[in-house]
């Protein structure tokens, strides 16, 4: 039992494990926001994501086809659907955003790849009347052929009045 113990601590601490892996954790105590302060990346992410949401607004079927990869997937609480789907639904769909903007958005970085959290808030109108929504979202980005694009997003829609 020791045994197992012990490799599993030296396999955590990365000895037996990728070396490269385990130089890239972060050591103990580490400030997750001063590493995400440090991402050369974060204006570019943040500046896309504010383009998503103001595409919402305009149905801007050239910019999300732009951003969103091949293969991309999305989920909003529990709807799964595809690229060619989402895309429809944000271009033609029923449902109409007047009004769309983040908040608190953060930035992980994994090298090649991201994930911005925040919240999405929208005002629009629908077959049901006015709506005002906030979703918690959680958006993969990755870089494809040096750009970044939308791999995978999940949005929560928030019970009204609440954050």
């Amino acid at each position: 039992m020791r045994i197992a113990l012990a490799a599993a601590l030296l396999l955590t601490l990365g000895v037996f494990g990728n070396p490269a892996y385990a130089a890239k954790e972060p050591a103990a105590g580490d400030a997750p926001r001063a590493r995400r302060a440090e991402h050369s990346d974060t204006p570019d992410l943040l500046r896309l994501e504010d383009e998503w949401a103001k595409g919402l607004v305009r149905r801007d079927g050239s910019l999300f086809r732009r951003l969103l990869a091949r293969g991309f997937v999305y989920t909003e609480n529990d709807r799964m659907m595809g690229r060619n789907a989402l895309l429809r639904e944000l271009t033609g769909g029923p449902e109409r955003m007047s009004e769309a903007r983040n908040e608190g958005m953060k930035i992980h970085p994994f090298g090649d790849t991201a994930a911005v959290t925040g919240w999405l808030v929208v005002r629009g109108s629908g077959p049901s009347g006015p709506f005002h929504r906030r979703y918690r979202f959680t958006d993969t980005w990755a870089r494809v052929d040096g750009a970044w694009q939308l791999v995978a997003a999940h949005d929560y829609v928030a019970p009204s009045g609440g954050r």
